[in-house]
């Protein structure tokens, strides 16, 4: 048999990033898809006012993504459990595309918001059927990477996706750049469609750790999809739900203020930003998250994960509080990097999910989970963006009072799960 240390090295990085076919699936339509979505949906806000709306409509926006995004949570695992997490994808991809499709035929805001009820919240109905995926195709030791590696690849669309959005804007003006990238997206993701299916394999037994440390297909116990979130609830653990209350404060932190990130960098602070600055900045940040993945990863899997979702909610906590200080792009560029820090431990947070719901039930648990944190968290980014007309004073401190108390909670009742 030949050793690990024998091993090719090809298969030896594949086997240390947790690469498996339908891994690569997942990977693919992260990359097509964040591009599209990216390019179009982060200038949403100046699309808005440019459409002649109020700087509070970009909050009433990010708000009904949120509110979206808590209802379609548990929607999302259930469709995964019931239909496969592959043909749900494909239907998530569907719903996505016609949304598109919608913002690019109507310009006028109306339609953005008709638009945004079928792609802005892509990211959570799908997610219930990622991660699924991932507990399927990886053994438990080897979750957290998995996680990680989807993370980091998606932050390369991320990255990205904004200076092409940025770019467009500067040259066509904020109406028909973000049409045009709207465009660029619909294409992608009809492309990330057919890879999808192609490449993510059809349901199959979960992998689990077996005794010796080897890795073996192991059945689970017949699953049917639990339609009833009660009942579902029964099932959550006490330490699952300590994370998610710590969670949904974290949320409230980080959402009350999204939607005016960009409005405070280009329009609000004494020296603004330009669209391909803000783009740059972007960059920045989605590079900052992508150089602390890989190895965080590789130590949340050997060690304990509570101290990484410490970390991140502390880093989570100071963004609000360092952007009202930063008036100009110099300045901006380390909050940026420490914006790119909170993704210290999403990963290791998302594994602990996942390694706490049940067997059989991940993809609904993960649903009933985001499902019962957006709904408080979309009714406190409605609250943020009345708190932004009051002074944007207002809504930052405010966010960092409240990622403060969420970090304090996990502090003091998360638990301290190992990943050995």
């Amino acid at each position: 048999m030949t050793m690990p240390s024998e091993q090719p090295l090809p298969q030896r990085v594949t086997e240390f990033l947790g690469l498996r076919r339908s891994i690569v699936g997942l990977l693919t339509m992260a990359i097509l898809v964040g591009l599209g979505e990216r390019m179009a949906e982060r200038f949403l806000p100046i699309y808005l006012i440019a459409l002649g709306t109020g700087q509070a409509a970009a909050g009433l926006l990010h708000g009904l993504d949120t509110l979206l995004s808590a209802l379609y949570s548990f929607p999302g695992g259930y469709l995964s459990d019931r239909l496969g997490t592959k043909r749900a994808l494909l239907v998530f991809n569907l719903l996505a595309m016609f949304g598109f499709l919608i913002v690019i035929l109507v310009p006028a805001w109306p339609a953005v918001f008709v638009g945004s009820v079928f792609f802005l919240s892509w990211t959570a109905i799908s997610l219930p059927a990622t991660m699924d995926i991932m507990a399927k195709a990886l053994p438990m030791r080897k979750r957290t990477m998995g996680v990680s590696v989807h993370s980091f690849v998606r932050r390369v669309p991320m990255a990205l996706g904004p200076l092409v959005g940025g770019a467009c804007i500067d040259v066509w003006g904020e109406r028909i750049g973000v049409r045009i990238a709207f465009v660029a997206a619909l294409a992608l993701a009809a492309v990330a469609a057919v890879f999808q299916q192609l490449l993510i394999a059809d349901d199959a037994p979960r992998s689990a750790d077996v005794p010796g440390g080897g890795d073996a297909p192991r059945p689970n116990p017949p699953a049917s999809a639990e339609g009833n979130p009660r009942r579902l609830l029964a099932q959550m653990s006490p330490s699952l739900k300590n994370l998610l209350i710590s969670d949904i404060l974290i949320r409230f932190c980080a959402e009350m203020p999204y939607a005016f990130v960009v409005v405070w960098c280009m329009k609000r602070i004494s020296a603004p930003v330009t669209g391909l600055q803000f783009g740059l900045l972007t960059a920045i940040e989605m590079a900052t998250a992508m150089a602390v993945y890989i190895p965080v990863a590789y130590l949340a899997d050997r060690s304990h994960k509570k101290p990484f979702v410490v970390i991140t909610f502390v880093f989570f906590t100071a963004f609000p509080l360092a952007l009202y200080f930063s008036r100009s792009f110099v300045w901006l560029v380390p909050v940026f990097v420490l914006r790119g820090l909170k993704e210290f431990g999403e990963p290791t947070r998302k594994a602990l999910i996942m390694d706490l719901a049940p067997e059989g039930r991940k993809a609904g648990m993960f649903g009933l989970y985001y499902l019962m944190r957006d709904i408080p968290v979309a009714a406190a980014v409605f609250g943020g963006a009345f708190l932004w007309k009051v002074h944007p004073a207002a809504n930052l401190m405010t966010a960092f009072a409240l990622g403060a108390a969420g970090t304090v909670w996990f502090a003091l009742r998360g638990r301290d799960l190992s990943g050995a």
